[in-house]
């Protein structure tokens, strides 16, 4: 099973499509747990009216299957706790003017 980097580092290509950030450094998904060769991910949208997270769930999904050693994504939309800009990475930040 590929270790927890080697997951983010695939979400990492899924982004929103209204920020172009990806959703790792938007502080998007809470939890990553492994199981076998299934993957549980926990993601959040920054706004639960967020009319692209159907996608988002999509490839992020897509992209974890991608890895090596992963057969199934299973990936879940949690509301609690809310989204807030304090979650994102510095580099986010940055890249959105936010400082």
């Amino acid at each position: 099973m590929p270790d927890q980097e080697t997951l983010l580092d695939a979400l990492r290509t899924v982004k929103d499509p209204e920020l172009n950030v990806n959703v790792v450094d938007l502080g998007l998904v809470y939890t990553v747990a492994t199981r076998e060769s299934e993957v549980d991910v926990e993601i959040t949208l920054t706004s639960p009216a967020c009319p692209v997270g159907p996608q988002i769930l999509r490839e992020a999904a897509g992209a974890l299957e991608k890895v090596e050693g992963v057969t199934k994504a299973n990936v879940k939309l949690v509301l609690s706790p809310p989204w807030s800009p304090d979650k994102m990475t510095d580099a986010a930040r940055d890249q959105l003017g936010i400082f």
